[in-house]
């Protein structure tokens, strides 16, 4: 189980594996028009998802309910950070209407994390599977969920709705939580994958990794491992990329061949799709992985 290591590449000089496509296209600028006429957000832009312009060519969005303000201050996030609007009880309507409008068969919703309500947004998030299946009814639903705090209140709403696929990201290995994650807590995110599993064993659970932040492949297989072991059947590995020059940043760039042979141990270890690269993120290639 020998992983190529890439070593360490001069800061500000990205290898020439990481290129994404511009956005650009009449199905870019539809998509845009769509959401600004909405008013909905999308981890696409708020995020700087390196592949916007490949998903939104293709005429699929990622969408981020519960507004554009994060609770939380993780150092390696573009999403904004600060006090948050209240919640707009109308935005599940409006993200089903933009679903039944690029006719999505595979959506994935997301949202801030907001720690200010009670449920963390979990209302929300049932009310938006609901509005989908009402305007959209042929479209599968993945949801990458907060983790509420470790309210298993919360997670039960979100699954009463009856997603196709439960996500939530541990993001990094342990070691590295108190200056990537501050606010989130390791174990918790392990017990809401496990509590998902648990509740609702047919759905496929789904989670995440960045590398790149001066994790070792030591700690990156024993994150994989404790994944596996609660329950995750999905798993995504992707480069980070530092949004700042005020955000972390980047120790190293993981060269293709070592997503490539992580992929493959991830199988060994018992995960039913492992989808990993330089530029891999949650939401890439979501339906594919299903």
């Amino acid at each position: 189980m020998q992983v190529v290591s890439a070593g360490r590449t001069v800061p500000g000089q990205r290898p020439s594996w990481l290129k994404a496509s511009a956005p650009a296209g009449d199905n870019y600028r539809e998509l845009k028009a769509l959401v600004s006429r909405l008013k909905l957000h999308t981890v696409c832009e708020s995020a700087a998802c390196p592949n916007l312009g490949e998903c939104w060519s293709r005429r699929t969005a990622t969408f981020m309910i519960l507004g554009n303000a994060c609770t939380r201050r993780c150092r390696f996030c573009a999403v904004s950070k600060g006090v948050p609007q209240p919640l707009d009880y109308d935005e599940p309507r409006r993200v089903a209407e933009a679903v039944a409008a690029l006719g999505l068969r595979y959506v994935v919703i997301t949202s801030v994390t907001r720690d200010d309500c009670e449920d963390g947004g979990a209302g929300v998030f049932a009310m938006t599977i609901h509005a989908i299946r009402e305007q959209a009814p042929g479209c599968r639903v993945e949801v990458l969920v907060p983790d509420f705090r470790g309210n298993p209140l919360a997670l039960e709403r979100v699954l009463a709705a009856q997603p196709d696929v439960l996500a939530h990201n541990v993001e990094t290995v342990p070691a590295l939580y108190a200056r990537v994650r501050p606010g989130a807590d390791y174990q918790r995110s392990l017990a809401l994958l496990a509590r998902a599993r648990q509740w609702w064993p047919q759905m496929p659970v789904k989670s995440g990794l960045m590398l790149g932040l001066g994790e070792t492949l030591q700690e990156v297989l024993q994150t994989m491992r404790e994944l596996v072991a609660s329950g995750a059947s999905i798993l995504t590995l992707g480069q980070y990329l530092s949004p700042s020059a005020q955000h972390l940043p980047v120790v190293r760039f993981v060269a293709p061949e070592e997503f490539a042979e992580l992929a493959r141990i991830g199988y060994e270890m018992g995960f039913s799709h492992v989808e990993a690269g330089p530029l891999v993120r949650s939401s890439y290639h979501a339906a594919q992985a299903f």
